[in-house]
C-alpha cells in the first residue's frame, strides 16, 4: 500500500515509532533523572488503544512499526500486542515490526518475538566494562543484557547494538565495542547525546560529536560508505576488517532532517511529529472519542499536514539547558 500521509515538504510517512509505556527498569544518565516520576495509569492508552491506532497507520500505509519504551519489554502482557500487530505483517500490509530494548528482558521475551514476526531488535549497550554499565544505566546489570542477547541470537533475531557516544565514560571503548560487535555478527550504531528532558547533569559534559568517534575509528579501522539503511536515520558504513556495519546518528553535528519519514507515538496518545520539536496531536482524545476511526485518522491527516521541515537541537553552553523539555523515555527515541 502506498502512503498516505505526506508531509508539507513532499516527505512519505511510513514509520511510527511507538513507546508503549514511560517505565523503565534502568535509569540512564542521558535518558532520565534517577528519581523520575511517571505517568499515572489513566493517562497512558491500553495496548488495545494502542492496536488500534498503529493498525489505523498501518491502514494509512505505514510500513515500519517500532515499538520503544522507556523499556517496552517492562510494559504488562506486551506480547499481547506484538501478537496482534503481527497479523499485518503476515497480510503484507507491514513490512516490519520491530522493537528497541535495553536487553534486560530479552532472555525471557526473545523467542516469543521471534515467533511473531519479528525479525530484527536494537539493543542499547553503551559500554562492555561492568562497572561503567553499572554508572551510566544505575539500576542495570550488565550480565542480564549479556544473557538476553544471546538469547536473542538463539532465537535467530538480527541485532543492531546502540551506543550513545559520551565524552569521558565510554569515549575510550569504542575500539573495544567495533571489535566486540564484529566478532558477535551484530550491527553498531553510535548516537550523539539529544538535548531532551532535565536529567540533572549539564549535556555539555556528556556531549562528544561523532565526528571525533569516527576519526578515532579511522585510525585502527578501515571504514567505507555504503549504500544501506534500515529505515532511520544513520549514514551507514563498512568495517573492512569485521566485515560489520556501523551507524551514526547526529541530530547535532549534521542533522538528518531532510529525509524524514516517521512520526513518534507517546504511551499517552501524543503523536509528535519531530523528535526536537514540541508540536503534537491528541490522538488518545480521538481514539476514545467514538468507536469507528475517523475521528482518528482526520486527526492523523491534519498532523501530518504541519510535519515541520526540520529539529531545533542546540546544547545550551551558557545554561546546560535542554531544547526540548520532555524526556526521551517519554517519546521514545
Amino acid at each position: 500500500m502506498e502512503s498516505h500521509l505526506i508531509d508539507p515538504f513532499g516527505r512519505k510517512v511510513n514509520y511510527l515509532r511507538v513507546s508503549v509505556t514511560d517505565r523503565c527498569d534502568f535509569r540512564c544518565v542521558y535518558c532520565m533523572a534517577e528519581d523520575m516520576t511517571f505517568l499515572p495509569k489513566s493517562e497512558v492508552l491500553s495496548l488495545e488503544e494502542m492496536e488500534r491506532v498503529c493498525s489505523t497507520f498501518v491502514d494509512l500505509g505505514v510500513k515500519k512499526l517500532r515499538l520503544t519504551g522507556g523499556e517496552p519489554l517492562v510494559r504488562r502482557n506486551i506480547m499481547w500486542l506484538f501478537t496482534k500487530l503481527s497479523r499485518h505483517l503476515e497480510s503484507g500490509d507491514l513490512e516490519e515490526l520491530t522493537v528497541t530494548t535495553n536487553g534486560s528482558q530479552l532472555s525471557k521475551y526473545a523467542k516469543e518475538l521471534a515467533e511473531v514476526g519479528v525479525r530484527r531488535i536494537n539493543v542499547s549497550l553503551d559500554t562492555l566494562d561492568e562497572k561503567k554499565f553499572g554508572g551510566i544505566t544505575r539500576w542495570g546489570r550488565l550480565r542480564q543484557v549479556l544473557d538476553g542477547l544471546e538469547a536473542a541470537k538463539k532465537a535467530n533475531l538480527k541485532i543492531k547494538i546502540n551506543v550513545v557516544a559520551l565524552r569521558g565514560i565510554n569515549d575510550e571503548e569504542i575500539h573495544d565495542l567495533v571489535a566486540w560487535c564484529g566478532g558477535e555478527g551484530f550491527d553498531l550504531t553510535f548516537i550523539e547525546v539529544m538535548p531532551m528532558g532535565e536529567i540533572g547533569d549539564l549535556r555539555l559534559d556528556q556531549y562528544l560529536p561523532l565526528s571525533m568517534v569516527r576519526a578515532k575509528l579511522n585510525e585502527k579501522w578501515t571504514l567505507e560508505d555504503i549504500n544501506y539503511s534500515t529505515g532511520g536515520p544513520a549514514r551507514y558504513v563498512k568495517v573492512k576488517e569485521t566485515n560489520g556495519k556501523i551507524g551514526f546518528i547526529t541530530p547535532m553535528t549534521h542533522n538528518f532532517c531532510e529525509s524524514c519519514n516517521r512520526v513518534r507515538l507517546t504511551c499517552t496518545g501524543q503523536l509528535y511529529l519531530c523528535l526536537g520539536q514540541e508540536d503534537s496531536a491528541d490522538l488518545r482524545s480521538a481514539v476514545r472519542a467514538d468507536k469507528n476511526n475517523a475521528k482518528l485518522i482526520a486527526t492523523i491527516n491534519e498532523a501530518i499536514g504541519r510535519k515541520p521541515k526540520g529539529h531545533d537541537f542546540i546544547i545550551d553552553r551558557r545554561r546546560g539547558q535542554s531544547s526540548v523539555p520532555r524526556h526521551m523515555s517519554v517519546t521514545g527515541g
